[in-house]
């Protein structure tokens, strides 16, 4: 069974491939690089012809990104177990603290039951893993029609919200 990607609340399929080394083999394509190797061969990557992504791991700062943000057309955070909270983190010091406006894409050992949770973050995409209904995940987006707290989407809590 493959794996399902919901981008902007929708099924779409995913262009983009994984690649450690830049090649010649990967002009012109979506390529998803490991932030390890991001950084080992930086330069050669930031001079690759197509769109670029970075996948960032839990104990991966960033800050350390943060700086080729504006290259990157998608941000890939990684979730190796879904006990593991550190991606929220990471998603909304990209969205709050750096400003990033691209895709970002939780992937891993992602359910339908933090898909809400996720947006509130930042997230924007979201690689379920291949025992969970798409049709699901996308009704778990609205599963809250309300949140008192500040988030991402909606920067002010509830209470300082005004009903017009």
């Amino acid at each position: 069974m493959a794996q399902s990607l919901i981008h902007q609340r929708k099924l779409v399929n995913d262009s983009w491939i994984s690649a450690s080394e830049p090649s010649i083999d990967l002009v012109g394509k979506d390529v998803l690089v490991p932030f390890a190797a991001w950084k080992s061969h930086h330069a050669e990557w930031l001079k690759h012809e197509g769109r670029l992504g970075v996948l960032i791991e839990p104990n991966e700062d960033p800050a350390d990104v943060a700086g080729d943000l504006a290259r990157c057309a998608l941000i890939a955070v990684h979730f190796p177990v879904f006990t593991d909270g550190r991606g929220y983190s990471i998603g909304r010091l990209l969205r709050e603290r750096y400003g990033y406006k691209g895709e970002l894409r939780a992937v891993g050992d992602i359910m339908q039951d933090q898909l809400f949770y996720l947006s509130r973050v930042g997230f924007d995409a979201f690689l379920l893993r291949a025992d969970q209904s798409v049709e699901g995940a996308i009704t778990a987006l609205d599963s809250f029609s309300e949140a008192y707290q500040a988030s991402v989407e909606r920067p002010l809590p509830l209470f300082r919200r005004r009903v017009s």
